[in-house]
C-alpha cells in the first residue's frame, strides 16, 4: 500500500491520550501531515448485575455512544491546530486496530497510563503487540510532570523537539531508526546524538569465554569505528545535518534512560543484535517505558523492512 503523510493517533478519553494527542499534533505540523484519531472498543462478553438481581446487557448502541463521545472530545481538543484531522470510533482491540491501520501511516502515536486500551497495550503483558508488529513507527508519549516525575494529571506541556537521542547498534532496524532520526532532526531543526552501548564490563564478569584482562578502551574504540561507518552512511543524502557519535559502557535500557532526562525524543529500533536489541519485547523494554522521561519512537523489524524497499 502506498503511505500517507498521516499520523495516527490512538484516544481513549483519558488524560494520557490527550497528551499524546498534544505531542501528534505538533509533530504533523512540523511534518505537514495530518492527524487521523481512532477510538477502539469491543463489546463485553458479560452482563452486569443490577440491586434487584437483574441483568442488563451493554448493548453495542451505549458503548459506541460513549466512544463516540470520547473521540468528540478529542477532536475538540485538537481544535483550531493547524492541520487536517479526522476521526473514526472502530471495533475491535485497540491494539490489533492500530497495527492494521499503520499500514498506510507514516506514524502512530500513543500514550501511556490511559484507561486500559492503548496503555495497557504498552504497559502489560501483552506490550509488545503494538510497537512489535506496527507497519510503521511508533511514539509512545509519556504522562510526565515539569521535573520529569510520572504524573497522572497535568502533564507539562508538549515542548518543541530540540535534541534527539538515537540508539545505533549495527542491526537493519537500528539503521533505519538512524534515517529515520536525521529527517526528525532535519524536520526540527534539532541536535542529533547517536550512541551505541558496549556492556564491557558486564560481558567481562559473565562470559567464561572472554579473555581475562579485556581491553576495555580497545573495545570501545572498535565499537565507536563501527558507529562511524553507520553514521557517515546514513549521512551521505543529508549534508547538512552533523551527527553527535557517543559509545559508552552500559545497557541499551540504563543509556537510554540516562540520556532521556536531557532529551526530547528516543529513536531506537525494536530489533537488534544487543544493546539496544528487542528494547520493546522484554524486561528491558518495560524498564525503558517506565522510566524514561521523553517520548520515545520505535521503530519494528516490519516497519524497517517495509520502508528499505
Amino acid at each position: 500500500m502506498t503511505r500517507e503523510h498521516e499520523i495516527l493517533v490512538g484516544v481513549d478519553g483519558s488524560v494520557a491520550g490527550l497528551h499524546a494527542l498534544d505531542w501528534a499534533t505538533h509533530e504533523a505540523r512540523t511534518r505537514g501531515a495530518r492527524l487521523r484519531l481512532l477510538v477502539a472498543y469491543a463489546l463485553p462478553s458479560f452482563t452486569v448485575a443490577g440491586l434487584d438481581g437483574a441483568y442488563a446487557v451493554i448493548d453495542d448502541e451505549t458503548i459506541r455512544a460513549g466512544a463516540q463521545s470520547v473521540l468528540d472530545e478529542a477532536l475538540l481538543h485538537v481544535g483550531r491546530c493547524g492541520v487536517p484531522v479526522e476521526g473514526r470510533v472502530v471495533t475491535g482491540d485497540a491494539a490489533a486496530v492500530l497495527v492494521d491501520a499503520s499500514r498506510t501511516a507514516d506514524l502512530v502515536v500513543v500514550g501511556t497510563r490511559g484507561r486500559g486500551g492503548f496503555a495497557e497495550r504498552l504497559l502489560g503483558t501483552v506490550s509488545s503487540a503494538l510497537p512489535a508488529h506496527s507497519w510503521c513507527p511508533t511514539v509512545v508519549v509519556p504522562l510526565r510532570g515539569a521535573d520529569g516525575r510520572p504524573v497522572k494529571d497535568d502533564p507539562a506541556p508538549v515542548r518543541p523537539i530540540r535534541r534527539i537521542v538515537v540508539g545505533v547498534d549495527g542491526s537493519p532496524s537500528a539503521e533505519v531508526a538512524l534515517r529515520l532520526a536525521i529527517r526528525e532532526a532535519e524536520a526540527w531543526g534539532a541536535e542529533l546524538i547517536a550512541v551505541s552501548g558496549v556492556p564491557v564490563n558486564a560481558m567481562a564478569g559473565v562470559l567464561a569465554w572472554l579473555p581475562s584482562a579485556v581491553d576495555h578502551d580497545q573495545v570501545l574504540r572498535d565499537a565507536a569505528e563501527g558507529l562511524d561507518v553507520v553514521v557517515d552512511r546514513a549521512l551521505a543524502q543529508h549534508p547538512g545535518v552533523t551527527v553527535k557519535r557517543h559509545v559508552l559502557d552500559g545497557t541499551g535500557a540504563e543509556l537510554l534512560t540516562e540520556f532521556s532526562v536531557a532529551t526530547d525524543l528516543i529513536v531506537v529500533g525494536s530489533r537488534g543484535r544487543g544493546g539496544f536489541a528487542g528494547l520493546l519485547l522484554g524486561s528491558t523494554s518495560q524498564a525503558v517505558l517506565h522510566h524514561t522521561r521523553c517520548p520515545v519512537m520505535v521503530v519494528t523489524a516490519r516497519a524497517a523492512g517495509d520502508r528499505a524497499r
